[in-house]
């Protein structure tokens, strides 16, 4: 099955979620993250979700972090869609999030980030039994991770099983080196 055939199926499934499967899953991702050790993690660079899109609900892991790991600086991305890259901004109490025309929330303005990330959320569609991922195909966590020093990637999805491994991939692919799903978190 090719990427983007996965890509409709997956974004299908999603718009086939009642509202409380979807609530029951994300409140599992939730669960599955909290299971991650954190003790070394000085900062986390997470998603904004696109609620309307049935994308994981961050805000979930966001409101754990800033409640049972307050020293952890969380890092939200702005993206440019002209050159599909992004940039991180600390994310504060005082963080002013606006949708931008693409229906996203991100900061408006505020403190850019650019050091080392030792833990980066991966929005993902699907993805495969070695750590490949399907987004959205715009190749934007691609050029963000060839960009910036990132310890950990890890990914959350939706769908609870990888794919096989996928035939198609390129050179500027960048794998994850765990997914959190409803069920379990895989390591690659």
């Amino acid at each position: 099955m090719l990427k983007a055939e996965i890509r409709k199926q997956a974004l299908k499934n999603r718009t086939l979620l009642s509202d409380s499967a979807f609530e029951r899953l994300n409140h599992q991702l939730l669960v599955n993250f909290q299971k991650l050790d954190l003790g070394e993690v000085k900062t986390i660079h997470i998603f904004i979700p696109i609620l309307e899109k049935r994308e994981p609900d961050t805000f979930l892991l966001i409101n754990w972090l800033k409640s049972n790991h307050p020293s952890i600086k969380i890092l939200i991305p702005k993206s440019d869609f002209e050159t599909f890259e992004m940039i991180s901004y600390v994310f504060t109490e005082e963080t002013v999030l606006k949708k931008n025309k693409y229906n996203i929330l991100e900061p408006e303005g505020g403190e850019v980030y650019t050091g080392t990330i030792d833990l980066v959320i991966v929005p993902l569609l699907a993805f495969d039994e070695v750590g490949n991922r399907v987004g959205y195909g715009k190749g934007f966590y691609d050029r963000f991770f060839a960009h910036n020093k990132v310890n950990k990637k890890i990914g959350l999805c939706l769908e609870s099983s990888p794919y096989p491994k996928f035939m198609e991939t390129s050179k500027f692919d960048v794998k994850l080196d765990a997914c959190i799903t409803p069920d379990k978190t895989f390591f690659f």
